[in-house]
């Protein structure tokens, strides 16, 4: 990719020459309107010059207007448009308190106000990080900050881009500042900014950024590999000169157009490479590095295989990023090859697309549309694809200090953001389904819900809804909730908004109504448990209700909830009554004591004779694993002792699974009987549901009539309460072709 060099033309007085330096971004960029972009940046100027006039300058030394210029400049590179390139020259106008929002506003449109707005509230961060250690000062503001810096970027993922044109703006400009404030800026950079480059897929920027931060992080680590990079620099550029002829030749030869160059080695990447993998200097494989640009996918595996043909390949060090691309879209392939003189030599090999992609990432599918149509793409699968790479970008600060983990930790868990199909966003709590969704978005719409698509499948109304996926709603004319959405062991609601909205609908209906449903809904769910019968008067008053019709009336209005008087009307049975199948009971096996912290857990077996390994020396807490000695019981080693994975891979069928011990989960027999028709997958999808549910298989029997395809499973599972029970046995309805799912009675 060619990047847009610009220089900003100088008067003879000092000023910047702004019609010259509007000509050479129209000259790059000639679908944007000269006229705009030129009057957002004498309205820069002329605010800059009135709060000069006024001595209210935001910060001694510094220019709104040349800072706005440059971020402009970075922005061309990427391909943006003419809205975000006015609104690029501004930011820093408003945000030094030269010219109010309102103004921009009236002067040049919504649009333009509401992504520097959006950028103003990124910029909140920068007062959260510690200048020495990245820990969150004050925990809740940082989250608070974050979520409304994630809100921003789902209205507009240009805002997001402007910030890092902003920071790479930054860092470029404390060169000469104090120690600090080089600290400072770095930290920021490197913790947020670096990694949602990566996330959208800017790998120019992402490199820069990283440079430059680790420069006053690790000032002696960066000028150490920087020393040794420019100590061996003019043999290294006549053996890539050497290199990329012969490529040429080879590929010429081949009759493949291509672009063959050397390839510049980033010192991050360098030092990050030598202390992930325990390297020295002189073992990183791509200091010396080509990259071949071809037309086509079929192009980059006939170059492959001329390298591999010319060079000996070097094992494991292959990677297929086209068949399999990376999580933000990267493609390319990588190997490594002894080439000319016996030195490793890295090769990169894409297309001509897959580079501009891998430079522009997100950006990579943005095109000037004119001033009428300005605004990128209204794709959803475009929308999808970026949002999806914003809201997970904070993965990738896993191992850099206590903001990435508050981010993990507090905004993670909290919401998810899915769009409407008319591109809208909506948030809502983790785990919520279509139905809360439907809710979220109208009343009337979840009333009359009766089917969901997500990304454009058919998905059941339980489905737990993730970050980026798009819902649509299907529904049907003069529809009505169902009560069992108001089961929670079928999973259909999650929000305390949704199911208000439920009841209240039942509450508006007939009282007899209510009453024929609640008992046909706490009868059925008796049955399907297996438990006896009760007074339902006396359940009533469990639930402070005076008669058994109110309590039914209660359960079909949702004032109830069923689970609550399933689990009374259990309660109410004698112990004579209950069966030696009930959950309530003592487990077959007698209590046993709870193991200390230093005592081991063998699972799948019973006790046996354990010593921890003198090689390892594993202590509580630590990952563990067992080996099965001859005579000796079972040996304790650290999952990650090179004697334990020496034994893995010599005799693997001799290692077993340990824990450190702990409380046991209490678990109880239940027998559960299952039929449906018989179909490939049946028993495979139940399974998958046990798995899921976290529960054991004890006994599994089953046996199919072939007359009328009708397939009966009896199952026993280990399950830790009637809650647990009912919620597998919802499950298990909800799968394709059940019949009947319930507990046996013995």
């Amino acid at each position: 990719m060619v990047q847009v060099r610009t220089e900003q033309p100088i008067h003879a007085d000092g000023s910047i020459d702004l019609p010259s330096w509007v000509e050479q971004i129209i000259a790059v960029a000639p679908t944007l309107d000269a006229q705009v972009l030129l009057a957002a940046c004498e309205f820069a100027r002329d605010a800059e010059l009135k709060a000069l006039a006024a001595h209210n300058i935001w910060a001694v030394g510094s220019s709104s207007l040349q800072i706005g210029l440059e971020i402009a400049q970075i922005l061309v590179d990427l391909k943006l448009d003419q809205e975000t390139l006015v609104a690029a020259v501004l930011y820093r106008t408003v945000r030094e308190g030269k010219a109010p929002l309102a103004d921009i506003e009236r002067a040049f449109g919504a649009t333009v106000s509401k992504l520097i707005d959006g950028v103003l509230r990124m910029a909140a961060i920068s007062a959260s990080i510690n200048p020495r250690d990245s820990v969150v000062l004050n925990a809740q503001a940082q989250v608070d900050n974050l979520r409304r810096m994630l809100v921003a970027m789902v209205d507009d993922v240009r805002v997001a881009l402007i910030k890092l044109a902003e920071r790479t703006c930054a860092i470029r400009a404390v060169k000469n500042a104090p120690e600090h404030k080089r600290y400072r800026v770095a930290r920021e950079v490197f913790d947020i900014y670096a990694p949602l480059a990566h996330r959208l897929g800017i790998g120019h920027i992402k490199w820069e950024l990283e440079d430059l931060s680790f420069r006053y992080l690790e000032t002696e680590q960066y000028m150490h590999i920087a020393g040794l990079l420019h100590e061996r620099r003019i043999d290294r550029e006549q053996f890539i000169r050497r290199v990329v002829q012969e490529l040429r030749d080879e590929l010429t030869e081949a009759h493949i157009e291509a672009d063959v160059s050397g390839r510049v080695k980033h010192i991050y990447s360098i030092w990050r490479k030598m202390q992930k993998k325990g390297l020295q200097f002189s073992e990183i494989y791509d200091v010396r590095a080509v990259r071949i640009l071809v037309p086509q996918v079929r192009d980059c595996y006939t170059a492959l295989g001329i390298v591999h043909t010319r060079w000996r390949h070097i094992a494991r060090e292959f990677d297929d990023y086209i068949a399999n691309p990376k999580e933000n879209g990267y493609r390319s392939l990588h190997t490594a090859v002894i080439g000319p003189e016996g030195k490793v030599l890295e090769v990169q090999i894409r297309t001509h697309e897959m580079h501009e992609e891998a430079e522009l990432g997100v950006c990579a599918h943005w095109r000037y549309k004119g001033t009428d149509a300005n605004a990128p793409s209204d794709h959803y699968e475009e929308k999808i694809a970026w949002l999806r790479q914003v809201l997970e970008w904070h993965e990738e600060l896993g191992d850099i200090g206590g903001l990435g983990e508050q981010i993990r930790v507090d905004i993670e868990p909290d919401r998810v953001y899915v769009f409407t199909p008319d591109g809208h966003a909506i948030d809502l709590p983790k785990g919520s389904t279509p139905l809360d969704f439907a809710y979220r978005v109208h009343t009337e719409i979840g009333h009359n819900c009766r089917g969901a698509k997500v990304n454009g499948r058919i998905v059941p109304l339980n489905y737990s809804l993730k970050t980026g996926e798009q819902v649509e709603v299907i529904t049907g004319k003069n529809g009505a909730p169902s009560r069992d959405w108001l089961n929670t062991n079928l999973g259909y609601i999650t929000t305390t908004r949704a199911r208000a909205k439920v009841v209240h609908w039942f509450k508006l209906q007939a009282r007899d109504q209510n009453v024929a449903a609640g008992k046909q809904m706490l009868e059925r769910e008796m049955a399907r448990l297996a438990i006896g019968s009760v007074s339902f008067e006396k359940l009533a008053e469990r639930c402070n209700l005076k008669t058994s019709e109110d309590l039914f009336a209660a359960l079909g209005a949702g004032d109830v909830r069923l689970a609550h008087a399933v689990g009374l009307a259990q309660q109410l049975l004698e112990p004579h009554e209950r069966g030696t199948q009930y959950v309530d009971l003592i487990p077959r096996k007698p209590a046993q004591h709870s193991p200390s912290r230093d005592e081991i857990r063998i699972h799948g077996v019973g006790n046996l004779l354990t010593q921890m390994a003198g090689c390892c020396q594993p202590v509580p807490g630590e990952p563990i694993v067992g080996y099965i000695t001859m005579g000796r019981g079972v040996t304790i080693h650290r999952q990650d002792c090179p004697a334990a994975l020496q034994l893995s891979r010599r005799e693997p069928e001799r290692m077993i699974q340990v824990g450190w011990g702990a409380e046991p989960v209490k678990t109880y027999p239940v027998d559960v009987l299952v039929r449906a028709y018989d179909r490939p997958g049946l028993l495979s999808d139940i399974s998958a549901v046990l798995l899921n549910e976290k529960m054991n298989i004890v006994a599994l029997n089953t046996s199919a009539v072939k007359d009328d395809n009708i397939a009966t499973m009896s199952l026993t599972v280990e399950v830790p309460g009637l809650d647990e029970l009912g919620r597998l046995l919802g499950r298990i309805s909800q799968l394709p072709n059940v019949i009947e799912v319930r507990r046996k009675r013995h």
